[in-house]
């Protein structure tokens, strides 16, 4: 697989990745897409420790979906809070790509024979935690079984359709107890919020999918802070 050289503020993309025509426009569009365009909160100049997570994009009966994680209730930092599969890079991750495919592989079993990827988005910062992180693009071109590997780290795993993302009933915004207010989704009994809602409505947007929706309706969450 051949990747475009990656440089500061943009995606790789991976030119002769195979994707159905209606995710044309987002593999395009991630091209040169600025941290800016996604969150506020972008990498500082020194220290984080590198991540990343797997943006996996798929079709069930013919639908779109995004596969999502419920993250262990019992972790010490963002319990139970759904995300994209992923983690720390470790020593023996080649890169990001890597990475973002083995925590999958760890955490839900995904087969990566099954998987193209075909971009990335800028590298993000996460402050709570204090991670870099990369999400990849990927195309889950031959779908494979799926389910919780790992309980110590994933309560849950989901198969989200793209219409019920996109559906103005399911968006909203949440605010955050130290008073942040930022995008949510309310999905498969889920309220997905704080990064993975970040890079969700992103999606939208660059793939051109994105519907009006009532930005007033602001919920308060609950729980822990982190």
């Amino acid at each position: 697989m051949k990747f475009v050289e990656r440089t500061p503020g943009t995606g790789w993309i991976d030119d002769t990745a195979p994707v159905p025509t209606w995710l044309e426009p987002l593999k395009d569009r991630v091209r040169g897409v600025p941290a800016t365009a996604l969150t506020r909160f972008t990498p500082p100049r020194e220290g984080g420790r590198n991540s990343a997570v797997l943006v996996l994009i798929g079709e069930s009966n013919g639908a779109a979906d995004l596969l999502i994680t419920e993250r262990s209730h019992t972790m010490r930092s963002h319990a139970g809070q759904p995300s994209f599969p992923g983690g720390a890079m470790d020593a023996g991750d080649l890169d990001a790509r890597s990475c973002a495919m083995r925590e999958a592989a760890e955490e839900v079993g995904l087969n990566d024979s099954g998987v193209s990827i075909f971009g990335a988005l800028p590298d993000l910062w996460v402050p709570v935690s204090g991670f870099i992180v990369t999400p990849i693009l990927a195309w889950w071109h031959t779908p494979g079984p799926v389910s919780v590997v790992d309980a110590d780290e994933v309560a849950s795993v989901h198969r989200v359709s793209i219409a019920d993302l996109v559906d103005p009933d399911n968006r909203l915004q949440v605010r955050h107890p130290s008073g942040y207010v930022g995008m949510g989704f309310r999905v498969h009994g889920l309220l997905v919020w704080g990064f993975t809602a970040g890079i969700i409505s992103g999606l939208l947007d660059f793939g051109g999918w994105a519907q009006p929706w009532d930005r007033d309706r602001i919920e308060d969450l609950e729980g822990p802070a982190a």
